[in-house]
């Protein structure tokens, strides 16, 4: 069975900084494009950055030069790192991936979602 399991939720004043993360478990062979999403209350899940393979990155407008989104594929692992946070930075946090099982030659894809992580920031 894959997996991801999300950490690093909490409350913060306006101005700190959060760094959340999302590991993969299971028998992973590779985990393709890795992405970050969010929701607040009453509001559709929004994307809010992601990571390829290689590493590129992209961010929504609003979180441009305050989020970086990194990865270690090594360790099966994507980090939020969260600064400058504003009030409306506020909700669930969750990871989305592209799981990869087996080898090269027979090999089965997944996508899976984290179980979330609240961030909520006060004014």
């Amino acid at each position: 069975q894959v997996q991801l399991v999300e950490s690093g939720g909490g409350l913060v004043q306006a101005g700190g900084s959060l760094r959340l993360s999302c590991a993969a478990s299971g028998s992973i062979f590779r985990i393709n494009a890795m992405g970050w999403y969010r929701q607040a209350p009453g509001k559709q899940r929004e994307w809010v950055a992601g990571i390829t393979t290689g590493s590129s990155t992209n961010y929504k407008d609003s979180v441009k030069g305050r989020f970086t989104v990194s990865r270690d594929n090594a360790k099966n692992t994507v980090w939020l790192q969260m600064n400058s946070l504003k009030p409306e930075d506020t909700a669930v946090y969750y990871c989305n991936a592209d799981l990869v099982t087996g080898s090269s030659s027979d090999y089965k894809e997944y996508n899976r979602w984290g179980q979330g992580t609240q961030v909520t920031v006060s004014s």
